[in-house]
């Protein structure tokens, strides 16, 4: 069974990480049962494996955490569901590509029980919404704009990171980086959508979608 976890009070984020470890190695040694964390964290800025040092627009902004997950720069801060998943792919499939891709059918099918249809791209990380209310890019491709991130960390099969999904974050607060080194478009939320979900809202939507999703 999959224990789900929810923290009231913002996490720092090297709390947060030790906490992953600790159960990742628990999982691996059969003493922790799978999890998954549902939490807020100050607003600050991690760098992924894959982060570019010139995407980091404001260094002196929030504090910067160099993170081993996947994946470029990303913004977290209060407003923002962070969900960070502790699961044992030795008994769900040793399938990275899979797993990511269970992700984002998470965060979609979350998306969705709100009338929220979001997609992903191929090349860019993420899940997007379109905006046709928005002016095109300068190359006259439609506008679409990131809800949701994912970045993931495997260690012997076991993964932690997880998603992040923008409920009401600031997003100002996105400036400061260039968010997974993708330029042009934009970065949205559920409530600058006009859907005033709440973070309960939004955790009921997970662990439903999550059963449905990835069996357990």
């Amino acid at each position: 069974m999959v224990e789900w976890i929810t923290s009231e009070a913002p996490v720092p984020y090297p709390t947060a990480v030790a906490e992953m470890e600790a159960r990742v190695a628990g999982i691996q040694t059969g003493t922790a049962s799978e999890a998954v964390w549902l939490l807020e964290h100050p607003a600050l800025y991690t760098a992924g494996t894959s982060a570019d040092p010139r995407d980091l627009r404001a260094p002196d902004r929030f504090p910067v955490f160099e993170t081993r997950r996947g994946g470029q720069y990303t913004y977290h801060g209060p407003g923002q569901r962070v969900a960070y998943a502790m699961l044992d792919l030795n008994t769900r499939g040793r399938d990275v590509r899979a797993y990511v891709e269970h992700l984002e059918a998470w965060v979609i099918a979350t998306l969705a029980e709100f009338n929220l249809t979001a997609e992903v791209r191929p090349g860019r990380v993420g899940v997007w919404v379109p905006r046709p209310d928005k002016p095109p890019l300068p190359d006259g491709s439609p506008r679409e704009d990131k809800i949701a991130a994912i970045g993931v960390r495997i260690r012997k099969w076991v993964t932690f990171h997880g998603v992040a999904i923008n409920v009401e974050p600031d997003l100002s607060h996105f400036d400061g980086i260039v968010p997974c080194g993708i330029e042009g478009h934009g970065v949205t939320s559920l409530v600058d959508l006009g859907l005033p979900v709440t973070m309960a809202d939004l955790d009921v939507a997970l662990k439903r979608s999550f059963a449905d999703v990835f069996r357990g």
